[in-house]
Order: structure tokens, then sequence, then C-alpha cells
């Protein structure tokens, strides 16, 4: 089972504080992915005050869902959370925290790095979506006045580089 500091792994991506309702969101639809791919249980917990639509204690599609306490923080709480484990050794905590990282390992809770466990969630993102996505081989290429038309509706002009 994992047991996610959440904003911790969610800091990972570039703009997030931008759309924190929406990062969140975007972020249990991974976790959804990847628990279903891994087989495994995921509990998250994250800073601040709930989602009306997704309460403490709430699950969303199998992924339980807390928050931290009124005055406290995520932290706190998954430390609650890793004390109370019947099955220590088969927890892990992900977080890149290194004060909650160790307060979890004296309790016998494995630790993985926020950067690794994103790294697993776009691996299997990434796997999740090739196995369900049909060839496009047989597809006509984008013509070339196609592409300068998307370009232009996506901002891009021709003289902006790559880089």
């Amino acid at each position: 089972m994992y047991l996610i500091d959440g904003n911790n792994v969610i800091g990972q991506r570039v703009g997030w504080h931008r759309d924190k309702p929406g990062s969140r969101r975007r972020f249990l639809a991974d976790l959804t992915r990847f628990s279903h791919v891994k087989k495994v249980r995921i509990t998250v917990a994250f800073d601040g005050a709930p989602d009306k639509d997704l309460p403490d204690g709430s699950s969303y599609r199998g992924i339980k869902i807390f928050y931290s306490k009124q005055g406290s923080d995520a932290d706190t709480r998954i430390v609650e959370m890793a004390e109370a484990a019947r099955d220590r050794k088969g927890l892990t905590v992900v977080t890149s925290d290194r004060k909650l990282a160790a307060r979890v390992r004296v309790c016998g809770v494995q630790v993985m790095r926020s950067g690794q466990f994103r790294r697993l969630l776009d691996e299997t993102g990434t796997a999740a979506f090739a196995e369900n996505t049909p060839s496009v081989r047989d597809e006509e290429p984008v013509k070339d006045e196609e592409m300068d038309e998307w370009l232009r509706y996506f901002g891009i002009d021709d003289d902006q580089d790559d880089g």
C-alpha cells in the first residue's frame, strides 16, 4: 500500500499552483490509473482544506483521500496513519520531506521519494495510454498548410525557435 504526501508529489509538476483543485483531480486520475495497473491500494493526504466534492475520508475510484486537520499539516496526518497501520512493512510512504521520511522510517515503513514515484506514475500512464491507443500508422500525415494553421491557433509563429 502507498501512503502519499499529495502536495509533495503534485509539486513535481510545473505550474500546479495555478490550479490547485484541477491539479488534485489530475493527480487523482493518475493515481487511479496507477492503482489499477499495478494492483495496489493508495491513500493520499493533502495539505489544506478538503475539496467540497471529495471530503476528508472519501474515496475517489478506490483512492482514499485525507486532508490535514485544521491547524496542522498533511505530514502530521501521514505520521498518524503510519503509526496506526497494521502492516507497516507493506506500507510505502511517498514524500521528499526529510523530516517526515525519518519519522515514518522509525515506524518500520518504507519511503519512496516523490520524484521517483512521479516517474512511476508517468511510466504507468504512458504504458496504459499506449495499450489503449489505436495505431495511427495508416492515417494520412498532417499537411504543411494544416500544421501552419494549428501552430497559429496555438500561438506559435514560424519565427519562434523550439528552445
